[in-house]
């Protein structure tokens, strides 16, 4: 009989690589499908897949499956490593910004004018589209219900809050979003009615 995700994790946490494998094999391309949703680049998607999949392993004693399946789990793993990766852009970012001021102060003239190419260029990208435009925590949990095609209750284990919080997030991603909620993408429950606020 093919052994479930508990099993295939509880023989994991005890540092059986093979059973962490069998993990790997059962769910990479959901966790990879995910990531380039929310990333929008295939290298950067398989390079958060990976990254996901080494977390995981690393962490595999502290991490709880707290699903029949691991996917919640992994897809958490992923949002956590997507979070990190965005605080080092935004990092990266605010130095090269420090940097163009310091250029500006310096350098005026044809300088000034490649400089502002750049800045159009960068309001350009920095619009993006209406779904980039929500709150953070709104976003991510449309990503897991809408395109991780979880459960209220596995995105909640995946994301650490309730579930009532999983349902009024998602309600009002969709208030926000209006027509422009992918309708090609699988939608999720219908919410009845908004529990807590987080």
């Amino acid at each position: 009989m093919t052994p479930t995700d508990a099993v295939l994790w509880r023989r994991a946490q005890d540092g059986d690589a093979e059973a962490f494998g069998d993990l790997y094999e059962r769910h990479v391309r959901a966790v990879q499908a995910f990531c380039l949703w929310r990333t929008a680049d295939t290298q950067v998607a398989e390079d958060v897949a990976a990254t996901t999949f080494l977390e995981a392993w690393r962490c595999r004693a502290r991490l709880e499956l707290l699903t029949p399946t691991a996917a919640a789990m992994l897809l958490g793993v992923a949002t956590n490593v997507m979070r990190q990766q965005w605080r080092t852009k935004r990092r990266h970012a605010a130095a090269v910004e420090r940097m163009r001021h310091q250029v500006r102060a310096a350098h005026r003239g044809h300088e000034d004018d490649a400089i502002a190419r750049i800045d159009a260029m960068r309001r350009l990208r920095d619009e993006g589209s209406a779904l980039r435009g929500l709150p953070r925590h709104e976003r991510e949990v449309l990503a897991l219900v809408a395109w991780g095609e979880l459960s209220y209750e596995e995105t909640a284990a995946a994301l650490g809050v309730p579930v009532g919080t999983v349902r009024s997030r998602l309600s009002r991603a969709r208030a926000r979003l209006g027509d422009a909620f992918p309708a090609s993408q699988p939608t999720p429950t219908p919410v009845h009615a908004e529990a807590s606020r987080s």
